[in-house]
């Protein structure tokens, strides 16, 4: 017999949740699906959160997911901008085409945002440089890299580092999702070759507190469990990063998607006894609750489990 706990610290991020919120009030006005009353309807640019199955059920409530070329087709339209946030030339690109938009960006994202466009223009002032340590193509990089004109630089290793012009002054950043002892590394890496340089260095502590607090709680919750199950769309780079937390804690995690994707075998032995003592679910900042839960009901019907 296993116990089952679901980790009360995994789930939608403070972001998330209200970029949700914000779409299912939304989707829950009138007119929303009423035929041939396009202007009402609500679209999303880009998917709302990076999770299939909580992309599916909004959809099924009537949200539409578009990305940029399609936006940069519409008309008289309303669109959600998700709590990734965008770059200005959205904004730009809304007001040409008398699109509404209804903005759920993450005000620490939105407070990243403004921050960088003052830190560019000081730069700027002395011939200086912007680094944005994060994930090239994200949708919250291309956000921060917007407030630059796309002029910041976009690095993901200490191995990009060595393609920077050190000779100029320098102000780091991170995307607000980054793992924060890497972000140290490349402070320190990048510190020290401006000093070699005699030039200023900055570097901004621009990630999520939250996210680095989960960091910590998923590797103890990780440590108390013989197996662990994590839960969370493959294209998430939060998930992810999570996953590999659990995984170098507890080497029996296994990542999956959706309930669907877990084997009875894993579980559970032919004569369908338990496998693990205790299990624990968890998931990423895009992992929604009653997924969570799904997974669970589903391997409790593999097993007699409490």
């Amino acid at each position: 017999m296993s116990l089952i706990t679901i980790d009360k610290n995994s789930g939608f991020c403070f972001g998330v949740v209200r970029a949700i919120a914000e779409a299912e009030k939304q989707l829950s006005l009138p007119g929303n699906d009423a035929p041939g009353n396009e202007q009402e309807k609500l679209y999303c640019l880009g998917e709302i959160v990076h999770n299939t199955e909580e992309v599916e059920r909004l959809e099924a409530l009537g949200l539409r997911i578009i990305d940029t070329g399609q936006f940069d087709l519409l008309r008289n339209a309303k669109v959600l901008i998700r709590a990734h946030g965008e770059p200005p030339a959205t904004y730009q690109k809304a007001e040409e085409n008398h699109i509404r938009l209804v903005d759920a960006t993450c005000p620490i994202v939105l407070k990243l945002q403004e921050r960088i466009r003052q830190g560019y223009e000081q730069m700027q002032a002395i011939g200086g440089q912007v680094l944005i340590f994060g994930k090239a193509g994200h949708a919250e990089v291309i956000g921060l890299n917007g407030q630059t004109g796309n002029h910041a630089l976009v690095i993901s290793s200490l191995e990009d580092l060595e393609e920077i012009d050190f000779s100029k002054p320098t102000l780091l950043y991170a995307q607000t999702t980054m793992n924060r002892e890497q972000y140290q590394e490349i402070i320190a890496c990048a510190s020290r070759q401006c000093a070699l340089h005699h030039v200023p260095f900055t570097a901004i502590d621009s990630i999520c507190k939250s996210m680095s607090a989960r960091a910590s709680q998923l590797a103890e919750f990780s440590k108390q469990h013989d197996a662990i199950v994590f839960v969370s769309g493959k294209q998430s780079s939060n998930g992810k990063y999570l996953y590999g937390i659990c995984q170098a804690h507890n080497p029996a995690a296994f990542f999956i998607s959706r309930p669907a994707e877990l084997r009875k075998a894993d579980f559970a032995t032919p004569q369908g006894q338990a496998r693990y003592k205790s299990i624990g679910i968890c998931g990423a900042t895009s992992t929604p609750m009653w997924l969570m839960e799904a997974v669970a009901a589903r391997i409790k019907q593999f097993t007699a489990c409490n």
